[in-house]
């Protein structure tokens, strides 16, 4: 779990309260471990039921306006069905570099593909 920092804050006060919200709950995911945009959408609407659970595709534009990443961890966010996603916004060679970072972080990545049984985040 990463921890908000101050100047975290100040980042995150210019996006939108929904922005926010996803981050916050993005920084609880632990090296190691995966979650999906629709885990996420879900996530924040068990929390707070102004969201939709069925956002993943607004979880999709929050993470590519993550001002604090990798701090929080964006590259964390995976499809749900285990694929990698983009990262970057699609940059060149995104991809290749959002899979070394979870392999760096012990994330099986296998074919493009991450084992959600074995590492996806369980939120409590």
């Amino acid at each position: 779990m990463y921890h908000i920092t101050p100047e975290d804050e100040k980042q995150l006060a210019t996006l939108s309260p929904y922005q926010q919200a996803i981050l916050r709950i993005l920084a609880e995911v632990p090296k190691g471990k995966v979650t999906t945009y629709g885990d996420l959408a879900k996530e924040l609407a068990k929390r707070d039921p102004r969201w939709s659970p069925g956002a993943s595709r607004a979880v999709g534009t929050t993470m590519k306006n993550n001002l604090c990443g990798p701090r929080i961890p964006c590259h964390r966010v995976i499809k749900s069905d285990g694929g990698i996603g983009n990262f970057r916004g699609g940059a060149e060679g995104a991809v290749e570099e959002k899979t070394k970072m979870l392999r760096g972080e012990g994330v099986a990545v296998i074919d493009g593909k991450i084992d959600l049984k074995k590492h996806r985040h369980l939120f409590r």
